[in-house]
């Protein structure tokens, strides 16, 4: 999964959604940890200005 800097415009509701807490924001923006990522797109689904991605 990747998440765009340049669409995300850290709301935070990716960070709520994440079942296996991947997802976490550092220093005014999210950040995406893949080796903790299962691929569920709960964030993909979620993110308003679709800043995330399933492209590596």
């Amino acid at each position: 999964m990747t998440i765009n800097p340049y669409l995300c415009d850290v709301c935070g509701t990716c960070v709520s959604v994440c079942p296996v807490d991947a997802i976490v924001v550092e220093e005014n923006r999210v950040v995406l940890d893949n080796e903790k990522c299962i691929r569920c797109r709960k964030c993909v689904i979620v993110c308003p200005v679709k800043a995330i991605s399933e492209k590596n």
